[in-house]
């Protein structure tokens, strides 16, 4: 048996939303370990090389890395291997570029790009609430931050706003009926819509359904949805599409009012 864990991915294993080209090589650039999930993150060396094209090889992705032009969530990251995910911040000083990770409609990962203002908190979804060995009241986050003395009123599956300078939280968004959330997993991510119900199931999965601004209604998970906002009031700016799937029979009417079919 091998010794350790896996130091290289196959460029055909990797997750399909990274969008590499099939035959672009046997390799792909292998995630470190870190705060998002192998499968569920876009590593720093994607972003410059595949994304931003600020890199033409992986080699000059280590380089701008070392020369500590990469900030994710306001510190400086010289591995290019380092797993950015979902609402994280990337900023590349030299350039003046803001992005937010966020989802496209299809799953997809988007660079949103964003201004300065925007750029200095993130929203943070809470995954665990409990006292640690000191007795101290601590809350988990999606994104692996622990909230000591968090607010009494923060429970899991609230989403909390997190100033990225301090790390602490500054706003409370309740995972409430008629609060915005995104989908961040299963075959509705990027979705964005309305929490209208809630169907709890002991012993198995909590099923939510959402509906969007366009009134299509649909269901999933409870741990795939994120709370952004309250109402129609989201905490933050919202991607091209504003999260509304469109059906296939629309895009097609779109791409040729466009001239694209």
């Amino acid at each position: 048996m091998p010794r350790g864990p896996r130091k290289h991915l196959k460029r055909l294993n990797a997750p399909n939303h990274w969008n590499l080209a099939k035959m672009g090589g046997v390799w792909a650039p292998r995630p470190s370990t870190g705060p998002h999930k192998l499968r569920e993150c876009l590593p720093v060396a994607v972003i410059l090389r595949d994304r931003l094209k600020y890199a033409l090889t992986y080699k000059e992705c280590m380089q701008i890395c070392m020369e500590r032009c990469v900030k994710v969530d306001g510190k400086v990251r010289t591995d290019h291997g380092y797993p950015a995910g979902f609402m994280d911040v990337l900023e590349l000083e030299k350039s003046g570029d803001r992005f937010r990770l966020l989802y496209d409609i299809k799953g997809r990962y988007v660079l949103h790009r964003i201004n300065k203002e925007e750029a200095s908190y993130k929203l943070c979804r809470i995954t665990k609430v409990y006292v640690s060995a000191g007795k101290i009241p601590v809350a988990v986050t999606h994104d692996g931050r622990t909230l000591r003395y968090p607010d009494p009123d923060i429970k899991v599956n609230d989403t909390v706003k997190v100033d990225i300078a301090t790390g602490k939280p500054s706003d409370i968004l309740k995972f409430e009926l008629g609060a915005m959330v995104y989908i961040t997993k299963g075959g509705n991510t990027g979705r964005i819509g309305q929490l209208m119900h809630v169907e709890r199931h002991e012993g198995s999965f909590d099923i939510v359904t959402v509906k969007d601004t366009k009134g299509n209604s649909f269901a999933t998970r409870l741990s795939n949805v994120f709370v952004i906002g309250s109402g129609n009031q989201p905490q933050l700016t919202l991607p091209k599409g504003r999260g509304i799937k469109k059906t296939i029979l629309q895009e097609r009417a779109e791409a040729e009012a466009r001239g694209e079919l």
